[in-house]
C-alpha cells in the first residue's frame, strides 16, 4: 500500500495571504506539521499549549501565542484577531493530569468560553466527558465561528503510515496470532471510546489503553510481563474522525517498548500518523521491534480452538520491508519469521 498523498487542499486566496493556524500540543508532531506548512510558503500561527508544546515551534512559526490548556477563549480570539481561516489540532494533550492531579481541570483556570463548551461534561455532568465527545464540541465552535478544523489528510497524508512490514525484522508466528486475536479486541476498545491501543502475549489480552495514554499502557504491561515479548496493537477508532485524536507512534513509543521488553508493533494503515518516521524505524531496527501496519477490513479472523497458529503459511521467504502489497491475510501469512 502506497502512502497516502494530499487529495484536500487548503483554502486560499490570491488577495490575502496564505495563513493558517495550530493548536500545539505535546511531541513532534506539531512542529513536523508547522514546517510543512512554512515549507510551502505559509504564514503559520501556533496557539502553544502550555506544558505541552515544543519551544522550537517559536523558530518555525511567524508568531506563536503560549495558552493555558483550557483557555480556549484566548486560543479563538488569537486566531480570529489574525484572520486564520483553517486551523489544524497537532499534538498529545495529557488529560489524565488535567483532569485528575492536584484539584483538577478547575485549576487550570478555564475560561468563560471554556465553561460555557463543556458545562454538561464538568459541571452538570449531564454529558460523558469521552474524548470524542469533548474533541467534537471543539470541532463544532471553531466551525461556528468561521474557522475550519483541518484533517490529516490535508495537512500532512505523507505522515500516514503504509501498508506493509515496515522493518527488517519479521512477526513470529505467535506475534501474527497475537494481532489476528487482538485486532477486533482493540477495535472495540476504539468503538467505545475507551483508548486506542492494548497490548496482547500468547492470546491474553495484558492491558488496556484509558485515560493514562500509550506510553504508561507500555511501562504498565512490562510490569505485569517482565519475561517481555509482547505486542502492542494501535488501531484507528472504528469511524475515526481524521480532524483529532488520530492514533500516533513515533521516537518515544520504540523507546517505551524496548524498555518494557515489547517486541511487535501492530498499526492501522492510512489512519496511523508516523512521527520521525526514519529515525524511528531506524531505532526499531536496531531494537530488535517489528512494526507492521495492516489494512483493517482485511485483517483475518483469529484461529480458535488449541491449533492457535493452524492455517499460517510457513513460508520462509519474507517480503521485504515498505512492500506495497495490501491483501493482509496474506501479508500477515508471508512475514512469520522462519
Amino acid at each position: 500500500m502506497e502512502r497516502p498523498t494530499d487529495n484536500a487542499s487548503l483554502q486560499t486566496s490570491a488577495d490575502t495571504p496564505k495563513r493558517v493556524g495550530i493548536i500545539a500540543g505535546w511531541g513532534s508532531f506539531p512542529v513536523e506539521v508547522a514546517q510543512r506548512f512554512r515549507d510551502q510558503g505559509y504564514e503559520v500561527y501556533v496557539a502553544a499549549l502550555k506544558g505541552h508544546a515544543d519551544e522550537r515551534l517559536e523558530e518555525i512559526a511567524t508568531k506563536v501565542k503560549w495558552c493555558g490548556v483550557l483557555k480556549l477563549g484566548a486560543q479563538m480570539r488569537f486566531f480570529t484577531q489574525h484572520r486564520v481561516p483553517q486551523i489544524a489540532l497537532a499534538g498529545k494533550i495529557f488529560k489524565d493530569r488535567i483532569m485528575y492531579h492536584g484539584y483538577g481541570w478547575i485549576q487550570h483556570f478555564p475560561d468563560l468560553t471554556c465553561l460555557r463548551m463543556f458545562a454538561s461534561n464538568f459541571i452538570t455532568r449531564t454529558r460523558d466527558a469521552c474524548d470524542d465527545t469533548l474533541m467534537s464540541k471543539v470541532v463544532s465552535t471553531y466551525l461556528q465561528r468561521g474557522i475550519e478544523v483541518l484533517s490529516i489528510t490535508q495537512i500532512a497524508p505523507h505522515l500516514l503510515a503504509e501498508g506493509g512490514c515496515l522493518t527488517r525484522r519479521k512477526l513470529s508466528r505467535s506475534q501474527n496470532a497475537d494481532i489476528q486475536f487482538g485486532w477486533k479486541i482493540a477495535r472495540s476498545m476504539g468503538g467505545l471510546d475507551i483508548g486506542q491501543s492494548i497490548t496482547v502475549q500468547e492470546q491474553v489480552v495484558l492491558g488496556v489503553e484509558a485515560v493514562e495514554g500509550t506510553d504508561a499502557l507500555i511501562a504498565r504491561t512490562g510490569n505485569l510481563c517482565p519475561r517481555g515479548g509482547f505486542t502492542l496493537i494501535k488501531v484507528a477508532k472504528p469511524n475515526q474522525d481524521l480532524r483529532f485524536d488520530v492514533p500516533t507512534i513515533g521516537m518515544q513509543t520504540i523507546e517505551r517498548m524496548a524498555a518494557a521488553g515489547g517486541t511487535a508493533i501492530a498499526i492501522e494503515a492510512g489512519k496511523t500518523i508516523f512521527v520521525d518516521r526514519e529515525a524511528t524505524l531506524a531505532l526499531a531496527n536496531r531494537k530488535g521491534i517489528a512494526i507492521i501496519s495492516l489494512v483493517a477490513d482485511e485483517i483475518p479472523a483469529a484461529p480458535t480452538g488449541s491449533g492457535a497458529t493452524a492455517g499460517v503459511s510457513h513460508r520462509s521467504e519474507p517480503l521485504e520491508p515498505n512492500s506495497s502489497e495490501t491483501q493482509i491475510p496474506q501479508m500477515l501469512r508471508s512475514r512469520v519469521a522462519a
